[in-house]
C-alpha cells in the first residue's frame, strides 16, 4: 500500500471535498429561497449529464488511463466550488451544481479502475479505497458544519476548492496504466461487448443501492436533520457517521466480500440500506439517528465493494473502465431519481413520506437483486 500512497491520499483528499458538498450545497440552495421541488431539480437534472459523462469518462479511462481522468475531475470540483458563492438564483446555482456533478461523473470510473489494477486481492484493495474515501467524506462532512458556522458560505466553498486543487497535485503520482485498444476499435467499442453481458445490468441494480445513501446525503438528509432539530454542527457530525460505517465495511469486512451467484453480500448490504432509509424519520434522538446513519454507511460500503470486485473480475483489464462506468449508470439513476422523488413528496406530503417511499423502493430492488443473481452470472466467466 505504501508504494501507492499518493493514489490513496489523492482519493482521500478529493472525497474530503465531496463530503463538504453534501452539507453546504443543499443548505446554500435553501438559504437562497429555493423550494423543495426546486432543490430536487437542482440535484436531479444535472444527473442526466452525469449518466452521459460517466460513460464517456469510462471509455477515456480505458484509452488513456485513470490518472488523467482523475486530474480532470479535480479541476472540475475546484471550478464548481469556486463558482458556487457567485450563484444567487436557480439558474446560476444549477450551472455551478452541473460542474460539481461532472466532477463526480468523471472521478468514480477512473478511481475504481485504478484500484482494480493494484496488486493484491481485489476485495482488500477495494476495501482500502472505500475506507480512505469514506474517511475523507467523514472529515469533510463533519468539519463542514463548523467551517460554515464560523466563516459562512464563502469561506466554506473556498476551503472546498482548495482541497480539490490539493487532490489534483497529489494525484500526479498516481498509477497510470492506459490499455491499448484493438486495431480499428472505436472509443466506445468496449460497450458493444459489455452490454451483451447480463451481469452488467445486475451491476446497475447493485450500484443503484450503493448510491442511494449518497444521493440522500447530498440533497435531503441535511434538511431532514434540520427538521428533526439538529443544528449545522450536529448535522455535519451525524452525516459523517454514514461514512464511518463505510470505513468499517472497507477495513473489517472487505476481505470476506466475494462475487458470484451464491454471494449473500448484495442482499445483506441492500437490507442495511433499506432499513436505514425507510425508518430514519421515525426517530429523532441523536443516538438513533446516528445508528441509522452508521447502518447506511455499512450497507453502501459493502455494496460498493461488491460492485467493484464484480466489475473487476468479470471483464478483461482493457475493459474495466468501461465496465465500471456502465455499471455505474446505477449511480446516475439514483442521483437523478432520488432528489426528484424526494422534492415532489416533500412538497406534496412531507419530507418523512419521501424517506418511507424510498425505503420501500430500495427494498423492492433488494428483492430483484436476490432473484436475479443466478440469471446474471449464468453466462459469465470470471476474468483471471
Amino acid at each position: 500500500m505504501v508504494s501507492h500512497f499518493p493514489y490513496f491520499l489523492a482519493s482521500f483528499t478529493w472525497n474530503y471535498g465531496l463530503g463538504m458538498t453534501w452539507l453546504v450545497v443543499p443548505l446554500y440552495a435553501y438559504s437562497k429561497g429555493l423550494s423543495g421541488a426546486e432543490i430536487g431539480v437542482l440535484f436531479s437534472l444535472p444527473s442526466i449529464a452525469q449518466l452521459v459523462i460517466n460513460l464517456v469518462g469510462g471509455a477515456y479511462v480505458d484509452r488513456f488511463g485513470g490518472r488523467r481522468i482523475m486530474q480532470a475531475s479535480s479541476v472540475l470540483l475546484a471550478a464548481g466550488a469556486a463558482a458556487m458563492p457567485f450563484a444567487t438564483g436557480f439558474g446560476t446555482l444549477f450551472a455551478a451544481q452541473l460542474v460539481l456533478v461532472l466532477a463526480r461523473a468523471t472521478f468514480w470510473p477512473a478511481n475504481w479502475s485504478i484500484a482494480a489494477e493494484l496488486p493484491g486481492a481485489r476485495g482488500v484493495q477495494a476495501g482500502r479505497l472505500n475506507a480512505v474515501s469514506s474517511l475523507g467524506q467523514i472529515l469533510g462532512n463533519s468539519s463542514c458544519g463548523f467551517i460554515l458556522a464560523l466563516g459562512g458560505f464563502g469561506a466554506t466553498f473556498a476551503v472546498l476548492s482548495s482541497f480539490a486543487v490539493a487532490a489534483l497535485l497529489i494525484g500526479l503520482n498516481s498509477p497510470q496504466k492506459p490499455h491499448a485498444a484493438p486495431a480499428g476499435q472505436s472509443l466506445f467499442g468496449n460497450y458493444r461487448v459489455l452490454i451483451r453481458m447480463p451481469v452488467l445490468f445486475y451491476g446497475v441494480l447493485c450500484a443503484y443501492l450503493s448510491a442511494l445513501p449518497f444521493s440522500l446525503s447530498m440533497s435531503f438528509y441535511p434538511l431532514l436533520l434540520q427538521q428533526l432539530g439538529f443544528g449545522e454542527e450536529a448535522s455535519g457530525v451525524l452525516l459523517a457517521l454514514r461514512a464511518v460505517g463505510g470505513v468499517g465495511a472497507g477495513l473489517i469486512v472487505a476481505r470476506f466480500v466475494h462475487t458470484g451467484p451464491g454471494s449473500p453480500w448484495p442482499v445483506i448490504a441492500g437490507a442495511f440500506v433499506s432499513v436505514g432509509v425507510g425508518l430514519q424519520p421515525l426517530f429523532g434522538h441523536w443516538a438513533a439517528v446516528g445508528a441509522f446513519m452508521f447502518a447506511l454507511g455499512v450497507g453502501s460500503g459493502l455494496m460498493t465493494i461488491y460492485f467493484q470486485v464484480t466489475m473487476a473480475e468479470i471483464v478483461e483489464p482493457r475493459m474495466r473502465g468501461s465496465a465500471m462506468a456502465l455499471g455505474g449508470v446505477g449511480w446516475g439513476t439514483s442521483h437523478l431519481s432520488t432528489p426528484l422523488i424526494m422534492g415532489f413528496l416533500a412538497d406534496r406530503y412531507s419530507l418523512a413520506a419521501g424517506f418511507y417511499v424510498l425505503g420501500a423502493l430500495s427494498l423492492v430492488v433488494v428483492g430483484l437483486v436476490a432473484l436475479l443473481r443466478g440469471w446474471a452470472f449464468a453466462q459469465t466467466k470470471l476474468a483471471a
